[in-house]
């Protein structure tokens, strides 16, 4: 019972950080769009990078892509609220509580495929994010990463009624 307990904490852990994360995406817009911005213009990457063709100057692209990072951590949110949620409510049925997994699972994944494919892969790689002292997300997307990683490894393992 502790164990499946401390699952969907842990889910509810990882919903109130995204929740707050679109909360402030949206009520501080330009803070974040600033970041995106950059990285999608790669003006601050060193000068004499060879990368620059790769560069988006289009503002309607820039708000596009801004809005669907935004879009996409509501729907890790939602998702892991709405999975904390079914956990709980099975979290005294072994069985039950392995098949309500599915939302949590896939709100954890989203968040590993955003962060990781999105600002690691995508940002850092191929807009060259990694070559930026100030609009370099990869710290910080690395760690979410790390502890959405953790989080759904020790979601996945399988439970049953013998565990504490």
């Amino acid at each position: 019972m502790v164990i499946r307990l401390s699952k969907v904490i842990l889910v509810w852990a990882i919903a109130l950080f995204a929740t707050l994360v679109v909360f402030n995406n949206v009520t501080d817009y330009d803070s974040n769009f600033r970041l995106v911005q950059h990285v999608l213009k790669m003006d601050m990457i060193f000068p004499d990078s060879q990368g620059f063709w790769r560069a988006i100057d289009s503002s309607v692209i820039h708000h596009l892509f801004y809005g669907f990072i935004i879009l996409i951590e509501f729907i890790i949110a939602v998702s892991c609220w709405v999975g904390g949620f079914r956990l709980f409510k099975h979290i005294n049925n072994a069985l039950f509580f392995n098949q309500a997994k599915r939302p949590a699972i896939i709100g954890l994944t989203l968040g590993m495929l955003l962060w990781f494919t999105g600002f690691m892969t995508i940002g850092g790689e191929w807009f060259l994010m990694w070559q930026s002292v100030t609009a370099n997300g990869q710290d910080a997307a690395f760690r979410l990463v790390m502890i959405m990683g953790m989080v759904l490894i020790y979601l996945a393992q399988p439970d049953d009624e013998k565990q504490v």
